[in-house]
């Protein structure tokens, strides 16, 4: 185990059983060196506790690059808790959760995320403080998907070097909290959607209210399109999956999209241009850091806007150095997280890369 978290640059693993409530969590705490670990509480069916360890290391290992190159002041860390199979008393089990956080003594703070919702987070933070997302109005899932979609409109315009989104083909797998908000953003941008849930109810909405084209959930990822956006659980991006890509964008919100790193590379050799998960997604996060620590909701907004300027220069300086966007993010939040902080370059810079590798012949693809 020690090997494991040495070899993932973790701080801390804590497990916990609660037999009253039948809570089995699991927080992993990646990094504090930027300030306590922020992540997310994930609620979901593991087939066994292996699997859920693995969610909880890989998870608070992105949420470590996801707060370095978001520049929020916490550092990366991520809860599981394993869903029961039998009948049990959320309440309880939420609370039970919610004294364990507390126990950590602020190492740890926690929010929603796949499987918990702000009624649970508000059952934890009677027992801690320690906690965001704690009402419908601090929900991070539309800032999530305000980031996405600066992200997408980045991406379109430095790889498609199209100015706007109308008529743009988008496949987008998953309508919950975060998929449905963006697909009604790239709607109102006039993008042509195709869309898959494994809920048809949320796949029926979104052809009544935004004239989507509906697709099979396991096909969705090869439906011929313009980007791909990956709204799920992770992995989708993988070497079976990564062959039947129609796609020349993949940017959406799941968090380990990539199955590994060499998939980035698969990607890269495809042609196939990848938003790092990590960096498009970080709104949810820029949103729990900044209300979390007070500050206005124009900040707020103003910082997760500037996701799509940071993709762009991102995007420009892996086409100058002809390397995948997803290693460039991994070396410079490394940099960061090392003390040699190694800025992306400013706009005017950016775009001298760009005439250079245009002037040279040079591709990313």
């Amino acid at each position: 185990m020690f090997d494991t978290m040495r070899a993932g640059g973790h701080e801390s693993l804590h497990f916990h059983r609660d037999p009253a409530s039948g809570l089995q969590a699991i927080i992993a705490i990646h990094d504090t060196r930027r300030g306590p670990a922020l992540g997310g509480c994930r609620f979901i069916t593991y087939p066994d506790e292996n699997a859920a360890l693995d969610d909880a290391l890989r998870l608070s290992r992105g949420m470590t690059l996801k707060a370095v190159l978001a520049d929020v002041p916490q550092g990366g860390g991520k809860a599981v808790i394993l869903k029961p199979s039998g009948p049990f008393d959320r309440e309880a089990l939420f609370a039970a959760f919610g004294r364990l956080v507390d126990s950590l003594g602020g190492r740890y703070i926690s929010a929603i995320d796949s499987g918990t919702g702000t009624g649970d987070m508000a059952v934890v933070a009677r027992h801690t403080r320690h906690v965001t997302s704690v009402s419908e109005q601090l929900d991070p899932s539309p800032w999530t998907a305000l980031g996405v979609f600066r992200g997408i409109e980045a991406a379109v315009s430095v790889f498609l070097k199209r100015a706007d989104l109308h008529g743009l083909t988008v496949a987008i797998q998953g309508l919950g909290h975060v998929g449905y908000p963006l697909a009604r953003r790239l709607h109102d941008a006039g993008a042509r959607l195709f869309v898959a849930d494994i809920d048809s109810a949320r796949v029926a909405r979104a052809v009544q209210e935004l004239g989507a084209t509906p697709v099979v959930p396991e096909q969705v990822h090869a439906t011929a399109c313009d980007v791909f956006v990956p709204c799920g659980l992770g992995n989708i991006l993988n070497p079976q999956t990564i062959p039947a890509l129609a796609c020349r964008i993949v940017a959406g919100s799941a968090n380990n999209q990539l199955a590994d790193a060499d998939c980035a590379r698969q990607l890269q050799a495809r042609g196939i241009h990848y938003a790092p998960d990590y960096v498009i997604n970080a709104g949810g996060l820029i949103f729990a850091s900044l209300q979390y620590n007070g500050r206005p909701q124009s900040e707020i907004e103003d910082k997760t806007n500037r996701i799509g300027e940071t993709l762009r220069r991102l995007f420009q300086r892996a086409l100058a150095g002809q390397v995948s966007p997803h290693d460039l993010a991994e070396q410079m939040a490394r940099e960061v997280l090392e003390g040699h902080d190694q800025a992306l370059p400013d706009a005017a810079e950016a775009e001298q890369a760009q005439t250079l590798v245009a002037g040279s012949g040079a591709c990313y693809r």
